[in-house]
């Protein structure tokens, strides 16, 4: 399975799930606004009672994103595009890792990205390459 470049849409998308990444475009955009810690605060309540997510539902996740906004499938969009795929795994009852950090090779930029299985989805890099400074995985039942 290739990944997607920065610029390019994915395409076969099901209508359905266009739909849905639709539904979940405008709070991911609202959630981008916020600090930080508020971003955290929220996907903490957000993410209870949800599975962890496997790869393959992250990245049909992440590419429903990119398949419905080009901000999300820009290289800019990091942050809309990580919070919307980890909404729309949510209405699924998953939860891939939601992520921000910085990339550890220069030139220095900030990041946000999901993981399965703790490896970044969709952003076709090592697993090393970014550095992680917030992390928001799933729960697990048994560590309640």
């Amino acid at each position: 399975m290739t990944t997607p470049s920065a610029l390019e849409r994915p395409t076969g998308v099901p209508f359905t799930r266009r739909l849905a990444a639709r539904l979940v475009l405008l709070p991911a955009l609202a959630l981008s606004l916020l600090p930080p810690r508020r971003i955290r605060a929220v996907l903490g309540v957000l993410r209870r009672g949800a599975a962890p997510a496997t790869a393959a539902q992250a990245g049909d996740a992440r590419d429903a994103l990119c398949a419905v906004s080009l901000r999300c499938a820009g290289p800019k969009g990091c942050l809309p595009r990580s919070l919307g795929a980890v909404l729309l795994c949510r209405l699924g009852g998953t939860w891939p890792a939601w992520c921000t950090g910085v990339r550890v090779v220069p030139p220095f930029t900030a990041h946000a990205w999901i993981e399965a299985d703790g490896r970044p989805v969709g952003e076709g890099v090592p697993d090393d390459y970014f550095a992680r400074l917030i992390t928001v995985h799933a729960v697990s039942r048994t560590a309640r």
